[in-house]
């Protein structure tokens, strides 16, 4: 399999494969890297495109709201030639810059696959980020990942995966703290409440029943306020399952993108 890699808009992009495009966003407590176990899998079948987001990894700033990076993203659909048949697959962060873009610019592609995401967070929600966003100013991204990590994978997870561990620490730790911060603030000043039910893609909702960072009830309202949603909860599953079942995730969502 090959990969292409690019800058488009300011967007640092990995590609790979051929056939109906998807995009993949990531989270806030991940680098696209997150998606490596199914991007060949994906790759099969479609034209899959994995940028990292606005102020992640090679990726310049977008400022400090999910809509600008929302409307960054949009730009891709034509500076890359996706036409209208795009899918779009968020997690976490990426999953509410899905839903933004989908409010924002749904014409401009077809399904929506958004994992471990919500409509807005309650206020001790909200909380944590501010907290996160304070700390990192102060002492830098190490000062948090320890934290990352419990709200990325289960904890029995973490005890027998150090590998993978460590490969997230190390891409968490290269963020730029600043850019890390006005994420956190964009994230707790998002509230979906009004806008979600003009959502009018098919949408399907996945969360791992053991998400501590965007727990299932989250999830529940998200897909009860979408006009054309499914909801799938995966057992044993955090924040990433993408990157913790591969497998299992990637059966989870194969009906509804019609992968073979």
């Amino acid at each position: 399999m090959t990969f292409v890699r690019l800058r488009e808009g300011g967007l640092d992009i990995v590609e790979t494969g051929a056939g109906k495009p998807i995009v993949l966003l990531h989270s806030l407590l991940a680098d696209r890297a997150i998606f490596d176990k199914i991007v060949p899998a994906l790759g099969r079948q479609r034209r899959v495109i994995v940028p990292d987001l606005p102020g992640f990894g090679g990726s310049s700033s977008a400022g400090a709201t999910i809509e600008g990076i929302a409307d960054r993203i949009a730009g891709l659909f034509d500076a890359l030639g996706l036409g209208t048949t795009a899918d779009v697959l968020g997690n976490g962060f990426g999953g509410f810059v899905a839903s933004t873009l989908a409010i924002r610019h749904g014409a401009q592609f077809d399904r929506l696959v958004l994992a471990d995401t919500g409509v807005g967070f309650s206020p001790e929600g909200k909380q944590s980020f501010y907290a996160m966003a304070h700390r990192v100013r102060l002492s830098g991204m190490e000062s948090i990942v320890d934290v990352a990590l419990k709200r990325l994978f289960p904890e029995d997870f973490i005890a027998v995966n150090p590998d993978i561990m460590a490969e997230r620490r190390n891409a968490l730790v290269k963020t730029n703290p600043e850019f890390f911060a006005e994420a956190c603030h964009a994230l707790a000043a998002l509230d979906l409440t009004a806008d979600i039910g003009k959502i009018r893609n098919p949408t399907l909702v996945v969360v791992g029943e053991r998400d501590a960072a965007t727990p299932p009830e989250m999830a529940r309202t998200l897909a009860s306020a979408l006009p054309k949603a499914d909801l799938i909860e995966m057992p044993g599953c955090g924040h990433a399952p993408m990157a913790q079942a591969p497998e299992a995730f990637i059966k989870a969502i194969a009906k509804f993108l019609d992968l073979k």
